[in-house]
């Protein structure tokens, strides 16, 4: 990979420029678990059926598919004075931040009303998505990015926790609306979406690109098309990127079978309130901040494929326990906040070990990368994991129609355990290397 930047000897001279750039995947963190959590709850007022709620659940990926991997791949050969990711940045994030704002309100007249503020949303959220993604192996060399995506994840699990521990309690305020009164269910959407424009605001201030007569000649010149490079992907005779790609559809598959039922689980078998129903993603999220720095100092150290392996084989475990938490739990005699505090716990562990699998999965596939197809490889990505987005919350959603919720989680097990199989099979990707 070019050298476009200066490199230091160790991460201390990218922290700050990492956090600023963190304030991209802020937005992202604020946003999803307050969408896993709500729109199922907003969508079982008009819908009966979980696996249709599932299915529902997924167009938004179905249009994701698509436009992460194009978008990502186009601002590849985006040149402008601000750099090739903020225009996209800057463009699509402050029309996330409206439609997100208003999909309580959408969720208060038609199930149509409340779909399209879902599809707009995710137009432009997932617009947004591949170029605040490629912006930091831009500018972080290649050995510390399992460093750098840790500062960027812990920032990501930040904005969960101020999502679900913080702005998710404001959906028991009630604000009195025109011809309807006091409604609750609304505050937590509108106040998100103005932190994700505080956020773009800084980030646009304080992340500066390399314009492209800053770059050396060769990168300059060198700008193959997008088929050219995934040619040179897929015919690789490695196959690492493959197999990277692959385990990860696995095991976000796991993951997006799981989360979008948490709320729904959460009320319906914990018994929690609506306010209190996003606290198991927040466990999550407060994981995510606490051990996404550790995890990628961890990797770096001891190697990011025997680091995702083992966070594999640990979340199958985690799964199994989740799974027979109800029964053991009531056999036991556990009272309703005995069972909410003991299955939290045990979403704190897994948001332990996934966001060590997060961490170093994304820098393993950089690795592989040159600045020329960076956003191609952040596409490729984006395509496999919402892939899982679509294929998982319909399959979960007909298992809890037929087997009840703790079906879920013994699925997502075994997605743990195939996707470790397929890991043992990668070869490359580790801090240091060459693309």
């Amino acid at each position: 990979m070019p050298n476009t930047q200066q490199k230091p000897s160790h991460m201390n001279g990218y922290y700050k420029i990492t956090f600023m750039i963190g304030l991209g995947f802020f937005t992202m963190g604020l946003m999803d678990p307050l969408y896993d959590t709500y729109i199922p709850i907003f969508l079982s007022r008009f819908v009966d059926s979980k696996g249709l709620i599932g299915t529902i659940m997924t167009l938004d990926n179905i249009f994701a598919i698509f436009l992460i991997p194009v978008v990502s791949a186009l601002s590849d050969r985006t040149r402008t004075r601000i750099g090739r990711r903020m225009p996209f940045i800057i463009t699509a994030l402050p029309l996330t931040a409206l439609a997100f704002s208003i999909i309580p309100f959408t969720a208060l007249n038609t199930l149509w009303a409340l779909i399209l503020s879902i599809f707009l949303l995710n137009i432009f959220k997932q617009s947004a998505r591949g170029p605040v993604v490629a912006l930091m192996p831009d500018i972080i060399p290649g050995e510390l990015r399992s460093e750098a995506n840790g500062v960027i994840n812990t920032m990501g699990g930040i904005a969960s926790i101020v999502g679900t521990i913080g702005l998710a309690q404001m959906m028991n305020i009630a604000i009195r609306l025109p011809g309807r009164g006091p409604t609750t269910d609304i505050l937590a959407f509108p106040i998100a979406g103005i932190l994700v424009l505080v956020s773009t605001v800084l980030l646009y201030v304080f992340v500066k690109e390399k314009k492209a007569e800053e770059l050396p000649a060769e990168v300059r010149e060198k700008n193959p098309s997008v088929i050219a490079s995934l040619k040179l992907i897929f015919s690789n005779g490695d196959r690492s990127a493959l197999r990277i790609l692959f385990a990860l559809l696995f095991w976000f598959i796991g993951y997006q079978g799981v989360l979008p039922f948490i709320g729904l689980y959460s009320k319906d078998i914990l018994q929690t309130s609506s306010g209190t129903a996003a606290l198991a993603a927040g466990m999550v999220g407060i994981a995510y901040a606490l051990f996404a720095i550790p995890s990628g100092i961890l990797a770096h150290r001891k190697g990011r494929k025997k680091t995702i392996r083992l966070s594999l084989l640990m979340l199958f475990a985690v799964l199994l326990a989740v799974f027979f938490h109800d029964p053991v739990t009531s056999s036991l005699g556990f009272g309703t906040l005995a069972k909410q505090l003991s299955f939290w716990l045990l979403m704190f562990l897994f948001g332990m070990f996934w966001v060590s699998i997060v961490t170093n999965s994304f820098p393993m596939l950089w690795q592989m990368a040159t600045y020329s197809d960076m956003g191609i490889y952040t596409g490729l990505y984006y395509f496999f994991s919402q892939l899982a987005s679509i294929v998982a919350p319909p399959i979960t959603g007909g298992f809890i129609d037929l087997f009840g919720f703790r079906a879920i989680f013994l699925f997502a097990a075994v997605c743990m355990l195939i996707a470790y199989g397929i890991m043992g099979g990668v070869n490359r990707g580790e801090a240091g290397e060459s693309a």
